[in-house]
């Protein structure tokens, strides 16, 4: 993908003409910072005045700002992309082919993947993309994320897993090949309404599981034609049940297992975060490690979105990923977002 020099891209995002050819630009140097900031079960609840509230939080606006599109909601988000598009940004949309009640954990065989690509789906394609294409702004769309996790319905274990006789070629794992066909499937179609103003984002887990030889970010990427970014969800330690984590523990290896599925695409981390245990580990530290090593140890990093949420788990304990879960976590970060590294204004190209 082309890069342009960011003092050369003036147009501003909220330009007055349709966006159907309009696309981001990857950044020469340094990268976009973004977050996630919704609440609900539906992960679409933002409003301009969160956007705000976290601009004068961390001292940096956002470029890009994520949130989630289920495909039971059957409908674009309007409101969504409206409310980043005004606030100066990019939105980052997680698509997602399941239906309510949303949990992780469960199948639901009304949305698998076999049924998206008999096209019993193409209808609310067709025109999710006809809303996308006259949204005004670019898009960039993770379609099916951390497919090779076993947490979400459409991820390779709950598609057929490594078994090689129940899809296409029998030498290769029905899992990820179902995976990669509907991801496939589902570009044609929105393409072909005329959605030209978004950009695919291929959206891994940095390590995947179960850990097995067919389960990999390798063997889910659907091809250099369909994708347009490479992404990866990137996490420290998330709760009780699991240890302290590096960020170069975590980053290192999924992000040159990422690099070599195409030499020249920029790569973001669709979602990165960490939460507050100070008896096993400094968050502060964290942060202060995860910034250094984006600016200096990644030469294709081009975007950051922040998970910025808490939840409460089923033994009742908390997992903070808030950069404000303590003054010092705070502190670090607004530090991390001051490097001259991140880029704050998205630039457009026609």
């Amino acid at each position: 993908m082309k890069r342009f020099s960011l003092a050369l891209l003036t147009l501003l995002i909220f330009a007055p003409f349709p966006a159907q050819g309009q696309r981001l630009a990857v950044p020469e140097r340094g990268a976009y910072n973004g977050a996630y900031l919704c609440i609900g079960d539906t992960e679409d609840t933002l409003t301009s005045e969160m956007l705000r509230d976290f601009e004068l939080l961390v001292g940096r606006q956002q470029a890009i700002v994520a949130f989630s599109s289920f495909w039971g909601q059957k409908s674009f988000p309007n409101v969504q992309v409206r409310t980043v598009r005004d606030y100066g940004a990019v939105p980052l949309i997680f698509w997602s082919p399941w239906g309510p009640p949303y949990r992780q954990n469960e199948l639901q065989p009304e949305y698998s993947l076999d049924r998206i690509l008999e096209g019993r789906f193409d209808g609310y394609l067709r025109e999710w993309a006809r809303e996308a294409r006259m949204a005004e702004i670019p898009l960039l769309v993770s379609f099916g994320l951390e497919a090779n996790g076993d947490w979400f319905p459409w991820g390779g274990s709950n598609q057929g897993g490594g078994a090689t006789r129940g899809f296409g070629d029998p030498k290769k794992p029905d899992g990820p090949e179902r995976y990669i066909a509907a991801y496939r499937h589902v570009v044609r179609i929105v393409r072909e309404a005329g959605a030209r103003n978004i950009q695919w984002v291929y959206h891994a887990q940095n390590y995947s599981w179960p850990v097995a030889p067919w389960n990999t970010i390798t063997a889910y990427y659907p091809g250099d034609d369909v994708v347009d970014w490479l992404g990866l969800s990137v996490y420290g330690k998330q709760s009780d049940k699991e240890g302290w984590l590096t960020f170069d523990t975590v980053m290192r290896y999924p992000y040159s297992e990422l690099a070599r599925l195409d030499k020249t695409k920029p790569i973001m981390l669709a979602e990165w975060g960490v939460g507050e245990f100070p008896r096993d580990g400094s968050k502060a530290d964290f942060f202060d490690e995860a910034f250094a090593a984006m600016a200096k140890d990644y030469p294709r990093l081009r975007a950051a979105v922040y998970w910025h949420e808490r939840w409460e788990n089923a033994d009742e304990t908390w997992s903070n990923l808030r950069v404000n879960s303590s003054p010092k976590a705070l502190a670090a970060f607004r530090r991390g977002m001051r490097l001259p590294f991140w880029v704050g204004r998205p630039a457009i190209v026609p």
